[in-house]
């Protein structure tokens, strides 16, 4: 693993575009507050243009005094270096220098996701700036399928298969035309190559309401965490609740309470904005034909036991012919 991160940050300055600490100050306007998008322990990501570009970028600096940030870095360098993917957030450029004090400073230039996150459109009351619009269902259906593609291409077409081990609303980004791309790698694994190798590890970073059920009882890193956290995060799409809200206690779930209204109650659970959209004559035909059938998708990934999910390769088939069949009769 440590020989492959050391490729990582030669092969970016070999090919990619050579920044300096100063040019990403100046593109922050001097990492002003107001360019600031969004933080975390181990990074903070701005919004910037550089003095040679007309392109907005997001940046995002890695606070390297936290524990765990450089081999965040490390890692989201191997994953972008590693992966293509329309549907995976793609980078322009890294920067790995020191700043005028001689501390260590590491950073990742990414595209600029003129649509924020999909947590800023789910719940825009806990954002500012958020989004006005409500996703309608056919922008949720193409989100869906975006997510899946991006996860199916990330465990069954990449050797060795990569698991993002974080994925929620918040690390689902929306370009200008709405296509959902995943980022945020910093907590990803590659699966090693060989069974029970010392990368073969248990311990996942996740987010809680995300992290599968079986992580927690010492289960290895598998796609069935990605799978998990893919069906969390349809059903609080389809109902604008988080798996954390202060609702779920005793023993209530998101899982839980979707799949105490399926199929027949359905709409006491939904996100009020997308009820709203589908007063008309035909909404008892989309809730029966597209609705029911993708809150099963999402009921189906976040089982609780991992041999009960299907795998992205199915998920995908699924989402696939929904949503062809949504648009053929909208």
């Amino acid at each position: 693993m440590k020989r492959r991160q050391a490729e990582t940050t030669t092969c970016y300055k070999e090919t990619m575009k050579k920044i300096s600490y100063g040019d990403i100050v100046k593109a922050t306007n001097w990492l002003s507050p107001i360019n600031k998008i969004s933080s975390s322990r181990t990074g903070s990501i701005y919004i910037g243009r550089f003095e040679f570009d007309t392109d907005l970028v997001a940046i995002k600096l890695f606070h390297l005094e936290e524990n765990g940030a450089r081999d965040s870095f490390a890692t989201e360098c191997e994953v972008l270096r590693n992966t293509r993917h329309r549907n995976l957030v793609k980078a322009v450029t890294v920067c790995s220098t020191v700043d005028p004090e001689n501390n260590e400073f590491k950073a990742i230039v990414f595209d600029f996701m003129a649509n924020g996150s999909l947590d800023m459109w789910v719940h825009p009351k806990l954002h500012h700036n958020s989004p006005k619009r409500v996703l309608s269902l056919g922008q949720r259906l193409r989100i869906a399928m975006d997510v899946a593609l991006a996860l199916d291409y990330m465990h069954n077409q990449l050797t060795p298969p990569l698991i993002h081990c974080d994925l929620k609303p918040g690390n689902v980004l929306l370009d200008y035309d709405m296509t959902a791309r995943v980022g945020d790698f910093g907590s990803a694994r590659f699966l090693p190559s060989t069974p029970g190798s010392p990368e073969d590890l248990v311990g996942v970073e996740g987010t809680i309401g995300y992290v599968a059920p079986e992580y927690c009882m010492g289960y290895k890193v598998s796609p069935g965490c990605d799978v998990y956290g893919f069906g969390i995060l349809i059903l609080e799409m389809l109902t604008g609740r988080r798996p954390t809200d202060a609702m779920f206690t005793g023993g209530l779930s998101l899982h839980k309470l979707v799949s105490s209204a399926f199929p027949s109650r359905l709409g006491e659970v939904l996100d009020p904005h997308l009820s709203h959209e589908q007063q008309r004559a035909c909404d008892r035909v989309l809730m029966r034909r597209y609705m029911v059938p993708l809150v099963e998708v999402g009921l189906l990934c976040s089982m609780e036991s991992p041999k009960d999910r299907p795998g992205m390769g199915e998920v995908c088939a699924r989402i696939l012919s929904l949503k062809e069949a949504f648009f053929e009769f909208c």
